[in-house]
C-alpha cells in the first residue's frame, strides 16, 4: 500500500490529477473507470482497495460479453481522490490527455465463486467481484496472465448472468462496427440483446431517385422492440429499458403472437398528426397521442432479416403489427422525394428519411444509404457550463456548448432559445449538481458580461443550428434535448456497500450506499447570523437518516427549496423531470392543474441528500404513502399560535388535547414545529380517507375549542382569530404537507422539528428549543419517540361511538 510511484510519475506544479494521501482502511469498495484520451486511447479500470485505488489500463475497454477477454495492465496505485478526477493532463505531463468518467459505482467479492479474502485474491492474481455501475453490471473476474512485476498483464473477464450480452460491445459506442463484427453479430442476433440500431447521416438536400423510398422523418425516441413469447423489451438507442415509461406499448406489443425484433421511433402527435418532442419529455404529463411508428424489422420467428433488402423487410411489417392501434406501420413513397419533402415542411415535420431500396441493416453503424433531410442541422454538444437568466439567478438564461476536438474541448457557442421559464428553472436545478469552479476550456469564453456557472462536462444537449460561423460557432442554436439516458441498475440495492460517512466540504460527488449523488457549493452559508453552510445541512441529515427515512419512505414530497439560503427568496417546487436514473418518482394527477405531476419519493439516503443538496432545509412529506394515496397514516392536530404569544399556553392546549385522547383511548405523538407552534399526531392506519380524518380532527378540536373558548379558535382568517391560537385541522388535506418529523427548519439558528414526550410539556420547552447542531445526540440518546407512530390501531367507529356517550 503505497503511493511512491504515483508520486514519483507526477509533477503536481503542472498536473490538475490530485496528489492526495494514504487513506485509512474502510469498508468502502468503491469503483471508476476512466476514459483516457492519452498517446493511445484506453481506459483505467480503478479498485478501492486497502486505502488506495488498485489500477489497471484496458487498451479496448471493458466489455459486458462474456467471449470477450479484456487485456488489463497493471498500473502504479492511485489515491482515493482519484475516484471523482476528470479532466486535461497538459502536454509534457506523464498520461497526458483528456480524461473523463466512463462509468462508476461499487464492487463486492463473488462469494459464489471463493470465500478468499479480497487482499489475497490480489496477491495470487484472480480476483471474482460483482460491479454495480451504470454501465459495468454484475459479475466479473480479474486473472493476472504474467508474472507479478512493474507491467502485470491481466484480463478482464465478464461471467455469464442476467447482464450479461451476446453481441458485440463496444465501449466507443460511436465507433462503426467492422464487417467482421457485424457477421459475428448476425449469427447471435435474438429478441433480448441490446443492440445498437442502424443510423442515418445526414444530406443537405432533397432529391429523386428511384432507387429510394422517402419516409416521414418522426422526432421522437428511436426504440428497438423485442418481442419474444409476448414478452417485451422496450430498448433506446443506449440500452436504456422503456418498458414502464411507454406501459400502454409495452402492453399493446405484448398481444404480438411472433418472436420478432421492430425497430422504429414513438412520437407524441398532435391532433394533426404532427410529432411534438417537446410534450414526448414529458410524457406521461402531456397531451397527445403516443404512437409508434415501425419503420423495420430486424428479426422474425428464429430467423435474422439483416442481409434482406429494406423493401423486403419493410414488406413483411404489416403481418405483424397490422392488428395494433399505438404501433403503426411507417408507409414510405418510392423515388418521389421532393413532393414528400415540401409536404412534410409545410405541415410541420422536420424533414424526410431517405433510404436505398436495397440496403442491408448494419448493426451500430452509420451509414449513407439512410440519409436524413431536414430544414435545419442538428448536433449533439457537450454542456460546459450556463449563465444567469437577466430576470432570476434561480433561472437558466443559456448553455455553455462544447465539443471535443482531437481530444480538447472546444467551445462552440451559447444557447439561450428552445426554454419555456419553467424548464429554464428545472435546468437550473440539474446543472447545480455538476457545478465546479473553473472553466474546463483551455481558453477564456466570451460571455459579454453574464455571470457564468461551470460545471463538469458530463451531460450531453442536441441543439438544432442554422450554420457555422467561420470560427466554427454554431449560429441560432435552439435547444432540442438533454440527453440524460443513463442504463438502469437493475440490480438488488440491499446487496449494495453501505457507504454512509462524513462527507468533505472539497467533494464535488459523494457515494451513498451504492449511489452516486452529486453535491455543490457546500460552502454557501444558509443561515447568516449563525454562519451555518449547506455543508452542515448536509452533514445533518446524513447522520439523522436512519430516523427520518423511515417516516418518507414512499411519501410524494413537496420540495420547499432555500438555494441561496434562508434570507434569500424560496419556492415550492412538486413537479421534477431531470434526475439521477436511481432516483423513484410517482405520478399523481393534478386536478388544479388538470395534469400528471411527477413527485419525488424520498426512498433512501442518497435521495435525502439529493434534496438537502437542492437546499430543501425543510423536508415536507404527503401523510399518505403510494400504495394508498387517499388513505392517510395519520391525523394532524397544528396548534398555530399568534407570534410571540407565551409558550405556555401553547403547552395548555396541547396538554387539554392530549387528555381527550386518552381518554377516548387514543395513541397519540407530540412535537414542537421548530418554529411558534406544536404538532400533535394520531395514528389512522391508512383505513380512513383524507375527508373522514379531516373530520374526525375537527370534531377534537371543536372539543377543544368549547373547553377553551377564550384561548382557541377555528376561525381561518388570521384577522378574526383575535390573538387566539388556531386550531388547524385543514392540514388533514390530499396533497397538502408539514414539516417531517426531524425535519430542520428555515429560521434562525436552524431548529428541528422534534418530537418529545408528552411529560416534556413544562416550562422549559420551547418550539425552537432542539437546534439542528447537536441533535444527533438527543436521538442518539432517547431514541425516535415517533416510532410506533405507524404500528399503532385505530377505530373510528368505535371511538365516535364512545366520544357520543361521554357528550351525553
Amino acid at each position: 500500500m503505497s503511493l511512491k510511484k504515483y508520486y514519483e510519475k507526477r509533477d503536481f506544479k503542472n498536473t490538475p490529477e490530485p496528489k492526495g494521501v494514504l487513506q485509512p482502511i474502510s469498508q468502502n469498495q468503491r469503483f471508476v473507470i476512466q476514459r483516457h484520451a492519452a498517446s493511445r486511447l484506453h481506459y483505467d479500470l480503478r479498485l478501492e482497495i486497502n486505502g488506495t485505488l488498485k489500477s489497471w489500463a484496458i487498451p479496448k475497454g471493458p466489455s459486458m460479453n462474456p467471449n470477450d477477454k479484456r487485456l488489463a495492465v497493471r498500473t502504479e496505485d492511485h489515491p482515493l481522490e482519484y475516484l471523482t478526477f476528470y479532466g486535461t493532463i497538459p502536454k509534457g505531463n506523464y498520461g497526458a490527455g483528456n480524461m473523463i468518467i466512463w462509468d462508476t459505482g461499487t464492487f463486492e467479492l463473488d462469494i459464489t465463486e471463493t470465500d478468499k479474502p479480497l487482499s489475497e485474491q490480489l496477491a495470487i492474481g484472480n480476483i471474482k467481484l460483482k460491479f454495480y455501475g451504470k454501465k459495468i453490471v454484475g459479475r466479473f473476474a480479474l486473472v493476472r496472465t504474467s508474472a507479478k512485476n512493474d507491467t502485470e498483464q491481466w484480463l478482464l473477464l465478464k461471467k455469464k448472468d442476467n447482464f450479461a450480452i451476446s453481441t458485440f460491445y463496444d465501449a466507443e459506442t460511436l465507433v462503426p462496427l467492422s464487417e467482421t463484427k457485424t457477421k459475428k453479430f448476425k449469427t447471435q442476433l435474438k429478441p433480448g440483446s441490446i443492440i445498437q440500431p442502424m443510423l442515418a447521416s445526414t444530406s443537405k438536400e432533397i432529391f429523386n431517385d428511384p432507387n429510394y423510398i422517402y419516409e416521414l422523418k418522426w422526432d421522437g425516441y428511436r426504440v428497438i422492440s423485442h418481442i419474444t413469447n409476448t414478452k417485451v423489451l422496450l430498448q433506446s438507442r443506449n440500452g436504456i429499458n422503456y418498458n414502464s415509461k411507454f406501459s400502454q406499448l409495452y402492453d399493446e406489443l405484448s398481444t404480438i403472437e411472433h418472436d420478432v425484433i421492430l425497430d422504429g421511433e414513438v412520437v407524441l402527435v398532435d391532433k394533426s398528426g404532427v410529432s411534438k418532442f417537446a410534450e414526448l419529455q414529458n410524457y406521461p404529463n402531456s397531451k397527445g397521442e403516443l404512437r409508434y411508428y415501425v419503420f423495420d424489422m430486424l428479426f422474425l420467428n428464429g430467423h435474422s432479416m439483416l442481409d434482406l433488402k429494406l423493401i423486403e423487410r419493410k414488406s413483411l411489417i404489416q403481418d405483424v403489427i397490422g392488428h395494433l392501434n399505438i404501433v403503426q406501420y411507417c408507409d414510405h413513397v418510392e423515388g418521389m422525394g421532393t413532393a414528400l419533402y415540401e409536404k412534410a415542411i409545410e405541415v410541420g415535420m422536420e424533414g424526410v428519411m431517405a433510404k436505398e431500396k436495397s440496403s442491408n441493416y448494419v448493426v451500430g453503424s452509420r451509414t449513407e444509404k439512410w440519409l436524413k433531410v431536414k430544414t435545419t442541422q442538428s448536433t449533439d454538444a457537450i454542456i460546459c457550463g450556463y449563465t444567469e437568466s437577466t430576470n432570476s439567478p434561480e433561472l437558466v438564461g443559456s448553455l455553455i456548448l462544447g465539443q471535443y476536438e482531437n481530444n480538447t474541448l472546444k467551445y462552440i457557442g451559447n444557447c439561450g432559445s428552445g426554454f419555456t421559464d419553467k424548464s429554464r428553472r428545472e435546468l437550473q436545478m440539474l446543472l447545480s449538481n455538476y457545478e465546479v469552479s473553473t472553466s474546463v476550456f483551455d481558453k477564456k469564453i466570451p460571455l459579454k458580461g453574464r455571470k457564468a456557472h461551470w460545471t463538469q462536462p458530463i451531460l450531453e444537449c442536441e441543439v438544432t443550428f442554422s450554420e457555422r460561423t467561420k470560427n466554427d460557432l454554431l449560429r441560432n442554436p435552439v435547444l432540442k434535448r438533454i440527453k440524460s439516458e443513463i442504463p438502469e441498475l437493475n440490480s438488488d440495492p440491499n446487496t449494495l456497500v453501505v457507504q454512509k460517512k462524513k462527507i468533505s466540504p472539497s467533494k464535488d460527488i459523494i457515494t451513498i450506499d451504492g449511489l452516486t449523488v452529486p453535491i455543490s457549493n457546500l460552502d454557501k452559508i444558509y443561515w447568516s447570523e449563525s454562519n451555518l453552510t449547506k455543508y452542515d445541512l448536509i452533514d445533518y441529515y446524513l447522520n439523522v437518516s436512519e430516523y427520518i427515512l423511515p417516516h418518507l419512505i414512499d411519501r410524494p414530497q413537496n420540495l420547499h427549496r432555500h438555494p441561496n439560503g434562508i434570507d434569500q427568496e424560496s419556492f415550492y417546487q412538486k413537479d421534477n423531470e431531470y434526475l439521477p436514473d436511481w432516483f423513484e418518482t410517482i405520478s399523481i394527477y393534478s386536478k388544479s392543474s388538470e395534469r400528471e405531476i411527477n413527485y419525488l419519493l424520498c426512498q433512501n439516503t442518497a435521495s435525502l441528500i439529493y434534496m438537502a443538496n437542492l437546499g430543501c432545509i425543510e423536508i415536507n412529506p404527503w401523510s399518505s404513502r403510494k400504495l394508498s394515496l387517499d388513505y392517510p397514516d395519520y391525523g394532524i392536530i397544528d396548534l398555530d399560535p399568534p407570534n410571540n404569544m407565551n409558550f405556555e399556553k401553547v403547552i395548555l392546549v396541547a396538554k387539554v388535547f392530549h387528555q381527550i385522547l386518552i381518554d377516548l383511548n387514543i395513541d397519540s405523538f407530540c412535537k414542537v414545529s421548530g418554529s411558534k407552534g406544536i404538532h400533535i399526531y394520531l395514528p389512522m392506519g391508512r383505513t380512513y380517507t383524507y375527508e373522514e380524518v379531516r373530520n374526525f380532527i375537527k370534531l377534537l378540536c371543536h372539543l377543544v375549542e368549547e373547553r377553551l373558548p377564550e384561548l382557541t379558535t377555528l376561525e381561518r382568517t388570521i384577522s378574526k382569530r383575535k390573538g387566539k391560537i388556531y386550531l388547524d385541522y385543514l392540514q388533514n388535506r390530499r396533497g397538502h404537507t408539514i414539516a417531517s418529523v426531524h425535519s430542520v427548519r428555515p429560521i434562525m439558528k436552524a431548529p428541528v422539528s422534534a418530537p418529545v414526550h408528552w411529560d416534556e410539556l413544562d416550562g422549559d420547552l420551547n418550539p425552537r428549543k432542539f437546534l439542528m447542531k447537536g441533535y444527533i445526540k438527543r436521538l442518539e440518546k432517547i431514541g425516535d419517540l415517533f416510532n410506533g407512530l405507524s404500528a399503532s390501531d385505530f377505530d373510528m367507529a368505535l371511538t365516535l361511538n364512545k366520544l357520543d356517550t361521554t357528550l351525553n
